[in-house]
């Protein structure tokens, strides 16, 4: 049976849709709440905001971890394992759910949470309205109201209990976590496992993005994490190359060009990633670039631009044969297939022409000899090609 309960909270409400099981959790800094949950307009339709299972993976949240939905920790705070319940918030609850929902939505996507953030210090924040990239999220920030919350509480974890993500450290820890994962993602690039590599290596920019949000562009402390992701960039970049994802390769040098234009490692990645996909112009500008910026290089461009040189002509042959009687007319088109026909009947037709004006009749017999043996290499039939002496 349902029961409506007011928590001790202001602008809360509880029901109970379906009873858990043991005692309500002993809750510290760094426990971790694993659940489903499901967001609902109060609305006469309930329409539904998100859905965590249509995501495929449950929420997970760490306590005392600046989760930007506090009133979440409260409301789990209030279930048994195995508990089922039903929240209505009012709006002094709900203001932040748009940007909380924003970054689940990115994460289910794979892309990153803070991805076009911009840094705001103090009220800024209240009045931050740039659009959120989904028209319903806009819809909320524009006019906050009153929500609901269905949520399903699986576990309850202490903090030695789980292996930390990153994403829930502290600033040293995320500090310290940088360069254990940069070892490990070259140890698996001395492996060739390079997705495996991949991942390493995004996740510890990702840490080194999370603390570089919360400083000023370009100042002391923002410059100083800025030269550790660069290097885990262009590792990760390397990575992409191997594993063919030339696109993911051009995005991510070129955001990297775009604040150090002279990196020439940046532009030779960028260069191969060019080269790869057929840009054979942007590929050559790229690579003299490289060439000027860092004259160790020049060899290695060399190299590169040789080869650029011997695919691309490798390509043009392969495309005139392809396209040759693309715009060829009908009739033309005949003939050629009429000459392909005289040609197989027989391969020495064109040595009998050619070569006709010249021929005595001693001469004229030997051709209509070989004439006779279609299937005799060209190798073998030069004598055919004698002139009057």
């Amino acid at each position: 049976m349902e029961e409506t309960y007011l928590l001790n909270v202001e602008g809360v409400k509880k029901k109970i849709l379906h009873g858990g099981h043991g005692e309500l959790p002993k809750l510290q800094d760094g426990s971790k709440f694993t659940f489903h949950f499901q967001t609902l307009k109060d609305n006469f339709e309930r329409t539904v905001i998100d859905d965590s299972r249509e995501a495929g993976m449950p929420m997970e949240i760490i306590v005392g971890k600046m989760f930007k939905l506090e009133i979440w920790e409260t409301l789990l705070s209030s279930m048994r394992i195995g508990e089922v319940a039903e929240f209505w918030c009012d709006i002094i609850h709900t203001g932040m759910y748009a940007l909380v929902s924003r970054g689940m939505r990115r994460i289910t996507e794979g892309r990153d949470p803070l991805e076009g953030q911009k840094h705001r210090c103090g009220m800024g924040n209240m009045f931050d309205y740039h659009s959120t990239g989904y028209a319903d999220l806009d819809e909320l920030q524009r006019t906050p109201q009153p929500l609901i919350f269905i949520m399903e509480l699986f576990r309850v974890e202490e903090p030695s209990a789980y292996k930390r993500d990153t994403w829930a450290m502290n600033k040293e820890e995320k500090l310290a976590a940088v360069p254990v994962l940069h070892s490990e993602g070259n140890r698996l690039v001395l492996r060739r496992e390079f997705a495996q590599a991949a991942a390493k290596y995004q996740e510890a920019v990702i840490c080194l993005r999370n603390l570089q949000a919360k400083e000023k562009p370009w100042e002391d402390d923002w410059l100083k994490l800025e030269s550790l992701v660069t290097p885990l960039v262009l590792n990760y970049c390397q990575c992409q190359l191997e594993l063919g994802e030339y696109y993911e390769v051009l995005e991510h040098t070129t955001e990297l060009l775009q604040k150090h234009n002279d990196n020439a490692k940046a532009y030779f990645k960028r260069a191969k990633a060019h080269a790869a996909v057929w840009n054979e112009r942007e590929a050559r500008e790229d690579f003299m670039r490289v060439a000027h910026l860092d004259p160790s290089m020049a060899a290695a461009v060399k190299k590169e631009l040789k080869q650029l040189g011997e695919r691309m002509r490798k390509k043009h042959v392969e495309d005139r044969k392809r396209y040759q009687g693309l715009f060829q007319s009908p009739q033309g088109r005949r003939a050629s297939k009429g000459r392909e026909s005289r040609e197989a009947v027989s391969p020495y037709q064109d040595i009998a022409q050619h070569h006709q004006p010249f021929q005595t009749g001693v001469e004229q017999v030997q051709l209509k000899k070989y004439q006779s043996c279609p299937g005799l290499p060209s190798v073998w039939a030069a004598p055919c090609t004698v002139g009057r002496t």
